[in-house]
């Protein structure tokens, strides 16, 4: 019998439909517009909000083409799987691109994340290191709206609010 690695406690109880549109909206901000993922996300069932820093603010057609995608990814009802690696897996080599973890950072675990990290895959859009509760497939989160936007020009700071309805 195999047996369960051994991961972190986890500390929030997320809605698996919005926690996972947070992934595909990091990777969607990533491709379209150059950012790293969210440092500052509040993820909840009602109302969501998460910030990027990105080279400009979005006019009205971008931001449009983000809830576009998102839609659209969600559409496509792509997998949401699970795998475990140990941190000696995750090299240089196997997270640059081409690599089997191509885009995988550790940059942003706790000083005490186990050895063991479960990577979240959907499809072969997204992966990154995560506890928390997800969907099965993206047709699960329901439609995504964008609720509203701003834009702090001091801090290039972009915050997108929006909700999962299913």
């Amino acid at each position: 019998m195999e047996q369960e690695p051994i991961l972190n406690e986890h500390n929030k109880e997320e809605f698996p439909p919005s926690h996972t549109a947070e992934h595909l909206l990091n990777q969607t901000m990533i491709r379209m517009f150059g950012c790293e993922r969210s440092r500052n996300a509040h993820i909840e069932r009602k109302k969501s909000k998460i910030s990027y820093i990105i080279d400009h603010k979005p006019d009205r057609k971008e931001e449009k083409e983000i809830e576009r995608r998102m839609n659209e990814l969600i559409a496509e009802d792509l997998p949401v799987t699970f795998e475990f690696v140990s941190r000696a897996e995750l090299t240089e080599e196997s997270t640059a691109a081409g690599g089997r973890f191509a885009g995988v950072s550790l940059e942003r675990l706790p000083e005490d994340a186990s050895e063991t990290i479960r990577l979240v895959r959907i499809g072969d859009y997204d992966v990154c290191p995560c506890i928390g509760k997800h969907v099965r497939s993206t047709a699960q989160i329901g439609r995504f709206e964008m609720l509203g936007t701003n834009w702090d020009e001091e801090k290039h700071s972009f915050r997108v609010r929006f909700k999962v309805v299913q």
